[in-house]
């Protein structure tokens, strides 16, 4: 499965973006998908997960609320709408694959990464 994420960029505290992340390959219909991000200096954090048939999602605490995921599987993409973004939110978010739930070891396939920035 090759994953190709799109859509981050700068935002005002407060702001909406919304990422996209669409999958490619054999494997790609269907297969439970992420997303995580990685902050400058901090490790890659757990942020959102949805099951194959978008039924299931699974939030970190810390965006609840805000942020919502969902997915078109017509077109084999899943969309993170982050809404009331603050700027603990800036990182490089990266669309992930292949498993579901929170624990990054079990996901086999990675996109690219899209950076979000968030200003104060």
């Amino acid at each position: 499965v090759q994953l190709q994420a799109s859509g981050g960029g700068m935002v005002q505290a407060g702001g909406s973006l919304r990422l996209s992340c669409t999958g490619s390959g054999r494997d790609a219909y269907r297969t439970p998908m992420a997303w995580f991000r990685q902050a400058p200096g901090k490790e890659r954090e757990f942020v959102v997960s949805i099951s194959g048939n978008g039924v299931g999602t699974y939030y970190a605490d810390s965006v609840k609320g805000r942020f919502t995921i969902s997915r078109d599987n017509s077109k084999n993409t899943v969309y993170l709408e982050m809404n009331k973004l603050i700027p603990e939110d800036t990182a490089v978010y990266y669309c992930a694959a292949g498993y579901y739930g929170p624990n990054s070891d079990g996901y086999k396939y990675w996109g690219q990464g899209t950076l979000v920035t968030v200003s104060s």
